[in-house]
């Protein structure tokens, strides 16, 4: 029965808890014990709350019992990248600095989720103080579950890897230059990078204030709509959060994709890929053609420049955040890490505004290219997964060697620097072993996640990508 349920979405295991076919308990005790049985090897969790996870879970079915029903997310188990805050559980940013940070005060994110029903069940290891796509980590190096020894990406490694190893429904990550989405892409699940304000930042500990996102990493696109609807909408502790009405995102699922303009970048995104991404993202688009869409060409003629000025602004407000933690205790940081901040202290102040001013000419080149269509289509990453490096190399090598160079271009920054949201999908798998991941990117009008939605569960409706699991965990895999 374990099996079963680890295997089901969180859609699927909502109606089961609301049906009372299953309980809360059960389903987070299946959860739990699979993290507990993988984290040993994939090291996902820096945290498994196991006895808050029971004890919320025998609280929630006995809410279900007594009639008492909030929703589609009540007694479902999820896991937190650990930069939110959660109150009174260990909050360690992936980092030795605050590895004994216990708060007291919840996020907003964490707390609407649980005001929702759901059961936290851990916290999710990641790139330290999530500064880059890497992954070096206070708490060790995550794994891919469809290849132990190759990159998971990062920042949000671990919550990539746990929803692929289905050690968690559902997660959250953050995301400031690619962090939900590259975890996503090559762990082979859905992530979500709202529009900027969408969801709030409240108790998510800061890596650059003007380009940081956080949205839902699932298995379904079902399951992000599901959970964005429960973390999305303004938030008075954060003055960043939007005060756009959020829709049912439910309606905008099972429209169907007639009529719709995909838009195909004619520059920048495909430049370089592997010949396994092109021909996945290809037949990706033919798929979107014979369910009623039509492609069309557009054109972000700066798009590569997105990545240098994105990340000379995400590291000079990161180190301009961290420096009371760099002058106070520097020989805890990763070497890395600590370079990278401290290299940023010395970024001219002219580069920065001038990285500021190019935000607009990519706004307006973005809504220009949508003023002739609907979503925009592009490879997640043009390269595959690299494998990953040995300790002592990695820390003399350049950070983010687990990022094709290529992918770095344009597809994701792009999204950060226009504050436009960007989902994630599979799309297929490469053609030599390890057979691994590749993923499809949709970029959507400010505040037009439904469209993303649309679009997405569209292709998954017509695809089984998302229904594969990676062989961790099964009799005879390593």
């Amino acid at each position: 029965m374990a099996d079963e349920l680890v295997r089901k979405n969180a859609r699927e295991l909502g109606a089961l808890i609301r049906s009372r076919e299953v309980s809360s308990m059960e389903v987070v005790e299946a959860f739990v014990t699979r993290a507990g049985a993988l984290n040993g090897t994939l090291n996902a969790f820096i945290t498994i709350t196991a006895e808050h996870a029971r004890t919320r879970a025998r609280e929630v079915d006995a809410e279900i019992r007594g009639g008492r029903y909030r929703g589609p997310l009540h007694g479902i188990p999820y896991a937190a990248k650990d930069v939110l805050a959660t109150r009174g559980i260990r909050t360690t940013n992936g980092s030795k600095v605050t590895a004994g940070w216990i708060p007291d005060h919840e996020s907003t994110i964490t707390q609407r989720l649980n005001d929702a029903g759901a059961v936290l069940i851990g916290k999710l290891n990641l790139r330290e103080f999530a500064t880059g796509s890497g992954v070096l980590s206070g708490f060790g190096t995550v794994h891919n579950p469809w290849a132990v020894g190759y990159s998971p990406a990062g920042s949000s490694s671990g919550s990539g890897a746990a929803v692929a190893a289905r050690m968690a429904p559902l997660t959250i990550g953050t995301d400031t230059g690619g962090s939900i989405r590259g975890p996503a892409a090559v762990c082979g699940i859905v992530g979500l990078k709202p529009t900027y304000g969408r969801v709030s930042l409240y108790g998510v500990t800061t890596l650059s204030w003007s380009l940081d996102h956080a949205g839902p990493m699932t298995a379904t696109v079902d399951d992000a709509a599901l959970m964005l609807q429960t973390i999305s909408g303004r938030d008075p502790k954060d003055p960043g959060s939007a005060p756009e009405p959020v829709p049912d995102y439910a309606v905008a699922l099972g429209q169907g994709l007639t009529g719709l303009r995909i838009g195909l970048p004619r520059r920048h995104f495909t430049e370089g890929a592997h010949p396994d991404v092109e021909a996945a993202f290809q037949g990706a688009l033919r798929l979107l053609e014979n369910l009623g869409a039509r492609v069309v060409t557009v054109d972000i003629p700066h798009a590569d420049l997105a990545p240098p000025a994105g990340g000379l602004i995400a590291m000079a407000e990161a180190a301009a955040f961290h420096e009371k933690r760099l002058h106070d205790s520097p020989e805890l940081f990763d070497p890395l890490v600590r370079e990278r901040l401290l290299t940023a202290r010395f970024y001219p102040a002219i580069d920065y505004i001038k990285a500021q001013r190019l935000r607009t000419i990519l706004q307006n080149e973005v809504t220009h290219a949508f003023a002739s269509c609907d979503a925009i289509a592009v490879p997640a990453y043009p390269g595959l997964p690299s494998r990953l490096e040995k300790p002592e190399r990695a820390r003399t090598d350049v950070p983010s060697t687990d990022e094709p160079a290529a992918s770095r271009a344009s597809n994701s920054y792009i999204a950060n620097m226009t504050g436009v949201p960007a989902l994630v999908l599979p799309c297929g798998f490469s053609s030599a072993a390890p057979a691994l991941p590749i993923a499809m990117q949709l970029y959507g009008r400010l505040f037009d996640e439904p469209m993303l939605f649309r679009v997405g569960h569209a292709y998954q409706q017509a695809t089984d990508w998302h229904k594969r699991y990676p062989p961790i965990g099964e009799a005879g895999a390593r």
